[in-house]
């Protein structure tokens, strides 16, 4: 079946997914009232769903805001929210939407079409520098974006794209709807959106409070309220779980995690499978990684079973240096698997000229088991004579201003990076090694991937998709600008007391069926 058509038939199926786990949540058997308490990273800079990047932003943003369309990983479906439903145009070039009725924003402002449009006007405003330009680039411009009546809106994209409906879902994690005319740079000092919670109050590095919405279009939420504490580092948000402090533990890693995995029966663990993978990215414009056989040798050096197993405790899978998750439908599976090979690594870095070795910095984030992922790319590095120096930074100090020469993300000799998962690969291929991708750390320029990469994302059916896959696995296994060591999983944990909660692999989780008893 083509992209187009299963994404019709979704959209088809119209409000019944989100709207009946609103509508569980509110059997009378489930507990109402209190007040959910939530361990989350904290945000790396202000609340502003324009330029949120960083996991502790983008957790806050959705406990207000909502999307067209959810990609919720309990069910590996996407779900219906402020769109009932959607539909392409026989060559997916222009997708319509159905915006639900009935919906208040915060401030009493009725949802209409011309809010989201607005939305992804600004959304896909070059002069914005938004987040999701990563995704609109190419594919949405602002003109694109077109009111057909009060509760409809025409996406009219540059090419034909088989996967869209996800490309305005929570998956373009800025995208939540807000009221025409919104300042994006105050927004997060009232947080008006549609969600279930309202902003009761938000302290920076301290944490946030939110109320439940009485008009919410789902129903009022069972519990009263929700209130996070931001944290640092992980290892204290697993004591405030041990210690009863919080009820929840948004997302979290395996590594330096056993004290809760251990002990698993004591705790409700949702395991979100996903394409959410670590991203190790080389300079292919400067020495030494202007070479693709030194790119290659980096990536020999590694031992991705063992990462999994050290790093990860089982709780992912090796990934092939491309972005293509085994969860993703249109992945190739019949592309061999890289494997660690010293004796290869060590020849190709000789015949680059480096058989005395080489000295490099790698640039990175101090976020779950990251720190520990880049010692132990130190440490197989060394083995074929490569001396890694790492500079450890702070999430806001890392990311800078996410530009390029503006961010030692965008900007280092080597540079590796968390990305959270999508539902499809759209966005991992066209923003990370396209020419023009915004977050192209690896500063990746081959007309060829650009091509293929044009072809994947126009291609209608299943078959074509999988074909020009495998065409762009080989060639990036060639080329290796960048290494995906492995997909992670991505678990959550509350107490046995906490129910209803939807967390997804990009440290958001929506809350508007959640209860405690």
């Amino acid at each position: 079946m083509s992209a187009t058509g299963m994404a019709a038939i979704l959209g088809a199926a119209g409000d019944n997914a989100f709207a009946n786990t609103l509508r569980h949540a509110s059997a009378r058997s489930t507990p109402k009232g209190g007040t959910l308490k939530l361990a989350v990273q904290t945000p790396a800079a202000a609340i502003n769903p324009l330029l949120v990047a960083d996991s502790g932003g983008l957790c806050m943003i959705c406990q207000t805001g909502e999307f067209l369309t959810l990609d919720n990983p309990l069910t590996d479906t996407l779900q219906p929210m402020l769109a009932t439903s959607w539909t392409p145009s026989k060559s997916g070039a222009v997708w319509t939407f159905k915006i639900r009725k009935g919906v208040k924003f915060h401030n009493g402002q009725p949802l209409t079409a011309d809010d989201v449009v607005y939305t992804f006007q600004e959304l896909a405003n070059p002069k914005n520098a938004s987040s999701a330009l990563s995704v609109f680039t190419g594919v949405l411009s602002a003109g694109g974006v077109k009111k057909v009546d009060s509760h409809t809106v025409a996406f009219h994209l540059e090419s034909p794209n088989g996967n869209f409906p996800y490309l305005v879902s929570s998956d373009n994690y800025g995208s939540i709807i807000v009221p025409k005319g919104t300042d994006y740079k105050t927004w997060g000092k009232t947080m008006v959106g549609t969600g279930a919670f309202m902003l009761h109050s938000y302290t920076t590095n301290q944490g946030a409070s939110f109320t439940a919405n009485p008009n919410y279009w789902g129903g009022k939420p069972h519990l009263d309220g929700t209130q996070f504490t931001f944290y640092a580092s992980q290892q204290p948000q697993i004591t405030a779980l041990q210690g009863g402090t919080v009820d929840v533990l948004v997302q979290f890693t395996a590594t330096g995690a056993q004290a809760i995995l251990s002990h698993a029966s004591q705790y409700n663990i949702i395991n979100v499978k996903s394409s959410g993978h670590r991203e190790l990215s080389m300079r292919c414009d400067q020495a030494p990684f202007n070479d693709p056989r030194v790119r290659e040798a980096i990536a020999l050096s590694l031992n991705r079973p063992q990462m999994v197993k050290a790093l990860l405790l089982g709780y992912g899978t090796v990934g092939n240096d491309s972005p293509f998750a085994s969860i993703f439908r249109s992945t190739n599976t019949s592309v061999p698997q890289r494997t660690q090979d010293l004796a290869k690594a060590k020849a190709l870095l000789k015949a680059a000229g480096h058989s005395s070795g080489l000295s490099v910095q790698l640039d990175t984030e101090q976020y779950q088991e990251i720190p520990q992922l880049a010692q132990v790319i130190q440490q197989f590095a060394s083995k074929i004579g490569v001396n890694i120096k790492l500079n450890v930074e702070t999430q806001s100090n890392y990311y800078g201003k996410a530009t390029f020469g503006n961010s030692d993300w965008l900007d280092g000799e080597m540079s590796l990076v968390d990305y959270g998962g999508r539902g499809v690969p759209n966005t991992f291929l066209e923003s990370t090694l396209t020419s023009k991708g915004a977050w192209n750390a690896a500063h990746f320029k081959d007309p060829a991937y650009d091509k293929l990469v044009k072809q994947y994302v126009a291609a209608v059916d299943l078959s074509s998709q999988r074909k020009i896959s495998g065409n762009i696995e080989r060639l990036l296994l060639k080329e290796t600008p960048l290494i995906i060591p492995y997909f992670l999983n991505f678990p959550t944990a509350s107490t046995k007391k906490v129910g209803g909660m939807i967390p997804t692999s990009l440290s958001q989780i929506f809350l508007a069926g959640a209860y405690k008893s």
